[in-house]
């Protein structure tokens, strides 16, 4: 079967694994993304890490950073040349880029997909609501990375399929335990440095710790000159690194340096935490992770971590307190961790998924009951 996905997340190199594992399955895949993405980080451009065994290929995009309003010039061009039978379109209804790249779908009679997270039901204006939607009323398929978010689209009025498949998994070969040297107890955070992520409040919880302790922010953001300065007001700056956002490969590295991962964010009128990437990849290196209870962080934890009220500074402080105090419960945390991510959450497992539903929008046969080999 011939897929062309057109994915500005995949940009990402780290991302690029469940790629190679779709072609695997014997799907001929040419995957579009455009050469960079801007975002209130700054601009993230494309990484090459896994190409292997399908097409990677750098398009022009209009209005960079525009989540509402970008689009593909040349994907016209593209989709006349490849001449899918589906276009795998990773983006939300409600967006330029999908309502081109389904209109062109439906002008080259291939079949269509969506991918959404959206997890609030959200009004809005016109022409966003109009083609949204249309999308619902015309895609074959959607696919969406939580259930929360699937139950959005329903009630906004998408009766076709449906299929509850995470977005990306994580390199289990790559994100893998490593012996904890000697060092201070260090609380880490990785992602971006924005309000909805409660770093004021793991701030506000890291000052109660142990002096002993430390802090590791990994990221950029609009917020980081505040949080420095809550830092200094708190009288714990010497014990806080802030490290500026690191290509995807290099993550890892920072996974090395901390022992625990926190993720405290904070559900907005407009947003709440549709995965937490983070977690995933944290609890693969065999990291306890600590969340708050926004949106999809308790279904993705599962027992393998610690779940906290969110916006509750105090209850946040106290399970990091007990990581650094119970060598016993870190042990089994790190221990349910990487089976969690194992058994869960590897770009083999999200690829199967997805290959059998493009085999279902094309009436084929059942894909295997294994992901392939690595």
């Amino acid at each position: 079967m011939r897929v062309l996905m057109l994915s500005k997340a995949c940009i990402v190199g780290i991302y690029q694994r469940k790629l190679e594992q779709i072609a695997a399955q014997g799907v001929t895949l040419r995957v579009l993304v455009p050469p960079s993405w801007r975002d209130e980080r700054g601009e993230q451009p494309l990484e090459r890490a896994y190409t292997q065994g399908y097409e990677l290929r750098a398009t022009p995009i209009r209005f960079n950073g525009n989540f509402h309003l970008h689009f593909y010039p040349a994907l016209g061009r593209e989709l006349a040349d490849f001449q899918p039978q589906i276009v795998h379109i990773d983006e939300e209804p409600y967006n330029v880029a999908a309502w081109q790249a389904l209109w062109l779908a439906r002008q080259a009679g291939a079949r269509s997909l969506f991918f959404s997270w959206q997890n609030i039901y959200r009004r809005y204006p016109p022409p966003f609501a109009w083609g949204e939607a249309w999308v619902l009323r015309r895609v074959d398929h959607a696919l969406v990375g939580t259930d929360s978010a699937g139950a959005v689209w329903r009630a906004k009025g998408y009766a076709g399929p449906m299929t509850t498949i995470p977005q990306f998994g994580t390199d289990t070969d790559w994100f893998t335990p490593a012996p904890r040297p000697p060092r201070p107890f260090t609380v880490g955070y990785v992602g971006r440095l924005v309000e909805e992520k409660g770093l004021r409040l793991l701030l506000e919880a890291f000052a109660v710790l142990p002096s002993d302790a430390r802090l590791r922010i990994v990221g950029g953001g609009p917020l980081r000159a505040a949080l420095a300065a809550q830092a200094e007001a708190l009288k714990v700056a010497e014990r806080v690194t802030f490290v500026p956002q690191r290509p995807s490969q290099a993550i890892l590295d920072e996974y090395r340096q901390i022992d625990v991962l926190a993720l405290p964010s904070l559900t907005r009128p407009n947003w709440k935490e549709q995965f937490g990437r983070v977690l995933v990849e944290a609890m693969a290196c065999g990291l306890p992770v600590v969340g708050s209870d926004s949106g999809a962080i308790p279904g993705v934890i599962g027992d393998a971590g610690l779940i906290v009220p969110e916006g509750d500074a105090a209850a946040l402080a106290g399970a990091l307190r007990r990581l650094h105090d119970d060598s016993t419960l870190y042990a089994t945390l790190a221990e349910r961790g990487r089976a969690r991510a194992v058994e869960h959450f590897t770009h083999a497992q999200v690829a199967m998924q997805t290959v059998a539903v493009y085999r279902q929008m094309l009436n084929d046969e059942a894909p295997p009951l294994n992901p392939p080999s690595k």
